[in-house]
């Protein structure tokens, strides 16, 4: 396949460049969507309601708290949909779902009752350790990955590999983490029957914050990059074994994390368990990532290849704008300017692009976006020196 028609076949198989249309009043799924965000707001509006008015401090701290939480999260996700890069349109109807459908229209009631059988079948003791672990696994990262399921239905086109499974997981368990973190401080300041609500907010926002890092986002990003493998929606991706192997792993990480007390106990070891999973869990991620990132990687090269072979892009920047984070670092080193490779980088991103957008065609913006690139490399200084 010729430099151009591997452009052309990458465009098309990933989508990008395709507008996201949220409104499809004769696709079901919209309507299911709608159900289940309207279900999620009644249960939230009922939920809150009995008793908002008395914990409304408590409730305005957990929401600025963590909205100002929100802010690192939606940088650092900006950084990682770096490829073949998701609308924004279409990953605040991800956030959505998780932050709405997900925990008060799926998790919330489907927990209370499992949470009751369990305490019936192997009684209170046991239901305080292991009940919490046997249940949210399940419970909630289906729910939240029928979020993904759904955004397939409303944008087949744009959801194809499981790099965007993973970055649309985050972005659903985001959403549910949040929420979720604001629910804790609502029922923290009941428990404490209104007393110090503010400060209830602010404890429950550095323990839930930090915990947070390997949490919902965490869990939901993994779970529907293994979901995607099983569906393989692009070629050369599906994967049914390592699929289901990288879902089952995102729900042993959530159960070890909500039974952390029944499997460390109240020794030596339950002081150390939870740094233990944290750390085991950022290397699962980050092998999750790497192997999720290789169709977008083979897509943005295949992409730009035209623009390496007509001397826009030299064969270097191609390697550190579909790479990973390696290859960017070593061309920075190169340049000896992170700054300069920084700039560029972004140019060529920018001109994959409107490559994209333009559907592999000539336009203005493309012209635009190619003399940028050839600006920035003049400008920079030979290699090496």
């Amino acid at each position: 396949m010729n430099g151009k028609a591997a452009q052309l076949t990458a465009i098309e198989e990933s989508g990008w460049g395709q507008a996201f249309r949220f409104r499809q009043p004769h696709n079901l799924t919209f309507w299911v969507y709608l159900l289940g965000l309207g279900g999620g707001a009644l249960s939230m509006v009922r939920y809150f309601g009995s008793g908002g008015g008395f914990y409304t401090p408590a409730l305005t701290g957990g929401v600025l708290l963590f909205g100002l939480y929100l802010v690192p999260w939606l940088l650092l996700l900006r950084h990682h949909n770096r490829y073949t890069a998701q609308p924004a349109g279409l990953l605040a109807t991800a956030f959505a779902w998780g932050g709405l459908a997900a925990p008060f229209w799926i998790a919330l009631p489907a927990n209370t009752a499992l949470l009751e059988i369990w305490t019936k079948v192997g009684g209170t003791a046991f239901a305080a350790d292991w009940a919490a672990g046997l249940t949210a696994p399940i419970t909630e990262e289906w729910g939240k990955a029928l979020g993904l399921v759904l955004l397939i239905g409303l944008a087949p086109r744009l959801v194809r590999s499981a790099y965007d499974g993973f970055l649309i997981g985050a972005f659903i368990g985001l959403g549910f983490q949040v929420f979720e973190d604001v629910l804790y401080v609502y029922n923290g300041a009941a428990q404490t029957f209104g007393a110090n609500q503010i400060g209830t907010s602010l404890q429950v926002f550095v323990i839930r914050g930090a915990a947070g890092i390997v949490s919902h986002a965490l869990f939901s990003a993994i779970f529907c990059a293994g979901l995607m493998w099983v569906l393989g929606r692009t070629r050369g991706e599906r994967n049914v074994v390592l699929g289901v192997l990288t879902m089952l792993m995102a729900m042993v990480f959530h159960f070890a994390w909500d039974d952390m007390a029944g499997l460390g106990g109240h020794g030596l070891l339950a002081a150390v368990l939870p740094f233990l999973i944290a750390a085991v869990e950022l290397v699962a991620l980050f092998a999750v990532v790497r192997r999720a990132t290789r169709q977008e990687r083979t897509w943005m090269r295949e992409l730009l290849g035209p623009e390496v072979a007509a001397g826009v892009l030299d064969p270097a920047l191609l390697d550190a704008v579909s790479g990973l984070h390696k290859d960017r670092k070593a061309y920075r080193k190169r340049l000896h300017s992170r700054r300069t490779a920084r700039h560029l980088i972004e140019s060529a991103n920018d001109l994959a692009r409107e490559v994209a957008r333009a559907g592999g065609q000539e336009t203005d913006r493309v012209a635009h976006a190619r003399a940028e690139v050839g600006r920035l490399r003049e400008a920079a200084p030979p290699p090496g020196r």
